[in-house]
């Protein structure tokens, strides 16, 4: 872990081919990344599935209601829950939705972030100023590309853990 600045502000997730190392964004957007952790410390992102992958765009997961692969698994149901926490204000920055960077999964209400975030597979500015970054990938985005596509994917891949770098 010799590369990691700030253990406290890095999640490693681990996929099945390997881990993936995210450096949050506490500066940018405070709220999110605490809830991350915290989902994280709890073992809520364990075995959740990634529900919507859109080659080109970018690859959604973190319904801990319904993405869980060893809970009442339902792919279709997938997506449309969160935790049992209230949902986030929206924390909007200037940091650009480029590739591998961390953004939060929302509804139509931009103060609907709770647990589902995404990863972008490629720049997607358009998103810019209308979901909160809070991360970015800083290793393994290899591994995020070979994340299985589809909307939902006929058998998802999945995050095997998710854990605060300071608790590894």
């Amino acid at each position: 872990m010799a590369d990691i600045k700030d253990p406290e502000n890095t999640i490693l997730l681990e996929l099945k081919d390997g881990t993936v190392t995210i450096e949050l964004l506490p500066d940018i957007a405070p709220k999110h990344c605490e809830r991350m952790k915290e989902l994280a410390r709890s073992g809520a992102y364990d075995n959740v599935c990634f529900h919507r992958v859109i080659d080109g765009f970018m690859a959604q997961t973190g319904d801990v209601a319904n993405g869980n692969m060893e809970k009442d698994f339902n792919i279709r149901a997938a997506g449309t829950g969160g935790s049992d926490m209230p949902d986030l204000p929206a924390e909007f920055s200037g940091i650009p939705h480029d590739r591998g960077t961390i953004g939060a999964a929302r509804s139509q209400n931009p103060d609907s972030a709770n647990s589902q975030f995404f990863i972008n597979f490629s720049d997607n500015h358009f998103l810019n100023k209308q979901y909160t970054v809070y991360g970015r990938v800083t290793s393994g985005m290899d591994l995020v590309d070979a994340i299985t596509r589809g909307e939902p994917p006929v058998a998802p891949d999945r995050m095997v853990s998710m854990k605060v770098a300071a608790d590894a």
